[in-house]
């Protein structure tokens, strides 16, 4: 198996739920933080979750996994900052790190196979990518180890964009829309169950 771990990126503010955790909402009986958690170690990577460090109830929503909880204790400075704590906590001998956000409920176990797959594939020296059935890029998104420096010195709240660039990404076609759900507001929570019939 490629030795790659999984940044669950969950140290966000929720500030467009007006008072709700979009992380802990149920999906499939679980909370979608533990859903995404749960995803990852079927697939067989190694996990590093980011919390926020005044969200206890999200450390909670993840007992009894076997994965590492980081608290990201300047979250409020954006994504980057969960992605620059959770590269400072790999394991020693990771040849990539993919970069899933933990409010995407659509993408699964198999999901993150396949990019898996691709990575190894492609030789663990490109970047595998999740796109749509249509090629629109989006989660997750494995960099090998090569970036991991540039990941460390990202900044602000707009991911890893910036380390994107230039880069011959390798994209993976996943079923339907799944990488490019994710839900962030009371209302976007409501349309996507009622899409799902529940």
């Amino acid at each position: 198996m490629v030795e790659v771990a999984v940044l669950l990126l969950a140290a966000g503010a929720s500030s467009r739920m007006r008072g709700a955790d979009k992380l802990l909402q149920a999906v499939d009986g679980v909370t979608v933080l533990r859903r995404q958690a749960e995803a990852a170690l079927a697939a067989g990577a190694d996990v590093v979750a980011c919390l926020a460090p005044d969200r206890p109830e999200r450390r909670e929503a993840l007992a009894g996994l076997d994965l590492r909880c980081v608290t990201v204790a300047d979250a409020v400075r954006g994504m980057s900052a969960s992605i620059r704590a959770g590269v400072a906590a790999l394991p020693e001998g990771c040849t990539g790190v993919m970069i899933l956000p933990a409010d995407m409920p659509e993408i699964d176990a198999d999901d993150l196979r396949a990019v898996l797959a691709a990575f190894d594939t492609a030789g663990r020296d490109r970047v595998a990518r999740g796109a749509s059935q249509d090629g629109t890029p989006g989660h997750p998104v494995l960099f090998p180890s090569r970036l991991f420096a540039a990941l460390s010195g990202l900044t602000g709240d707009a991911g890893a964009r910036s380390v994107l660039r230039g880069e011959d990404v390798v994209l993976v076609s996943l079923p339907g829309c799944h990488a490019l759900v994710d839900l962030d507001t009371p209302e976007d929570w409501a349309a996507w169950r009622a899409s799902r019939g529940n």
